[in-house]
This record gives structure tokens, sequence and C-alpha cells, in this order.
């Protein structure tokens, strides 16, 4: 039996379109496992009109532990923080922020997310060239754990060549890793070479219908990933595995970031594979919609 604990939590997520997010059940069920007193409340900008700051200020004295910021703030959100972790100022980008005694501190549990999620989904595959779509908060954590796993050339695709520039230079702390930037109309040329495909943008999710490759640029051998979990599978992804590919949703991202975020609201050890059941049950068949 799990014994309630009198500490409480408040904590929400601030972003865009965020109506049908996972997180809430994600967070709150684990919580409930530890006994702790636990609310996530969504905070949807299209709702609001407050800037992140004035929402970071608000959120902070009402009492809240902290705050999830997804599209399009992570990077918005910078200049309202006192504080970012090594990991947050090397990407430039933020997705978890914790309001310590004097100070708001910003995190990044997204690269620790992606890589969690692509290692799980897709052990084993080759990591010479890949090709990434998206240069923006998501898109630095992708390409900071790209090179983590091994990859030596990334070929960077953003419609923002100034922001793609900006990440290749963060990117200057991997030196195994070169990053070439080119525009996203010459993608489909560098995919014939490369092993893998990441979309970091948002093209394909909720409110962004679309491709962001056309399918027929999908070639065999090409392994493909998506940081989108609204919708899990997206057009990209379906496009993939309807080509024989070996695919990896936005699901495992999403599931270990918020893992990593839970622990540190909590200061608690979360249970990362029962919060991997607890997604698989929610975004199966009669599950929450994503």
């Amino acid at each position: 039996m799990v014994t309630r604990s009198d500490q409480r939590f408040l904590v929400g997520l601030i972003g865009a379109g965020i109506g049908t997010s996972m997180s809430p059940p994600l967070h709150e069920l684990e919580a409930d496992r530890q006994g702790l007193r636990y609310y996530y409340q969504l905070i949807d900008l299209h709702d609001r009109g407050q800037t992140v700051g004035e929402l970071l200020a608000a959120a902070r004295g009402l009492g809240f532990r902290g705050l999830n910021i997804t599209h399009p703030a992570k990077q918005e959100v910078l200049e309202y923080l006192d504080e970012l972790s090594p990991e947050a100022a090397e990407l430039g980008a933020v997705n978890t922020v914790v309001f310590e005694p004097g100070r708001t501190v910003g995190h990044n549990t997204d690269r620790y997310g992606f890589a969690a999620g692509l290692s799980r989904a897709l052990p084993g595959v080759p990591f010479e060239h890949v090709v990434q779509l998206g240069a923006g908060g998501a898109g630095a954590a992708v390409a900071s754990a790209l090179a983590a796993a091994g990859v030596r050339r990334l070929t960077l695709a953003d419609l923002d060549a100034g922001r793609a520039r900006r990440l290749a230079r963060a990117m200057s702390v991997h030196p195994s890793m070169t990053v070439e930037i080119i525009g996203p109309a010459d993608a489909p040329e560098r995919l014939k070479t490369a092993d893998g495909l990441v979309n970091a943008t948002p093209i394909g999710m909720e409110g962004h219908p679309g491709v962001p490759v056309a399918p027929e640029h999908l070639h065999a051998g090409l392994w493909v990933a998506d940081v989108i979990y609204r919708p899990l599978e997206t057009e990209l992804i379906r496009a993939a595995r309807d080509r024989g590919l070996r695919v990896a949703d936005g699901g495992g991202m999403v599931v270990s970031q918020a893992a990593a975020s839970f622990r540190l609201f909590t200061g608690r050890t979360p249970d990362e594979p029962r919060m991997i059941s607890d997604f698989a049950r929610l975004a199966g068949p009669g599950g929450r919609h994503v």
C-alpha cells in the first residue's frame, strides 16, 4: 500500500495547442504510484493574452513547483530565467523550469528524452550520416543527442538559416560530428546518401498538417525518427512504415523527457518502465487521443 505524502506539487505545461498533451496523465499516474499529492495544469498560449514571462511570474506567485515548456516557447523563455543548467545553456533551449527559492532555473530534458527513445526504438542503426529537419528548441536537443550517439556527419535543414547557423555553432562542442547547413529544398538530395532522417519541425503535428519531406525520397535502408507525438503516427512515420523502414515515433521521447522532468520537480526517482507502459496504454486502442 502506498503511503500518501503531505507534500504538494503544482506543476504545468506552457505551449500552444496543447489540449491533448499526454504530460498530465504521465506525471500524475507516476505521482500516484509514489503517494504524492500532484496536480499538472495545462496553460495554452492560444487561450491567454499573456507573454511567457507573465505566465512564469504568475505561476511562481501561485505556488507552482515548476513548468514544462513546449512549442513555440522553448527559446523565448530563456530571457525570463535567472539561471540555466549546463545542458540548457549548451542547447540554448529550455523545456523544464523549476522555481527554487529566490531564482527560476531552466533545464532541458529533451536531449535525454530523444536519446532514450531512439535507443529503445532503433537499436543498432547506422549513424554515419543523418539529415535533421528543424533547428529550433527540439532540434537543438536532437542534434546534441545525435552527436552523443555517434553521428559523424549531420546535415541540418531549417527555413531560418540564422537559427541553423546558431545551432551549428553550439554543436562545435562535439568535435567528432561535422555539421552542414542546407535549405529545406536541398534535403531530398542529401537523403540519397543518408543513414537516417529526423523531423524536429512542427510539420505533422496537430495544427500543422503535412509531411516535411515527400515520401518518395524515403529510400530503402533509411531509418526515420520524429519528435512529434500528437498524433503518434505522423504522415512521415506512416509513409516510412509503409515503405518498410525502421521508425522511431515521438512517444519514446515524450515519456523519457517527462520522467526526467518529474525527477526535477519532485526530487524523486521515477519508474520509467512503468511510465512507458502508461503511455502505451493511454495511446493504444481505446486510450487517450494523441
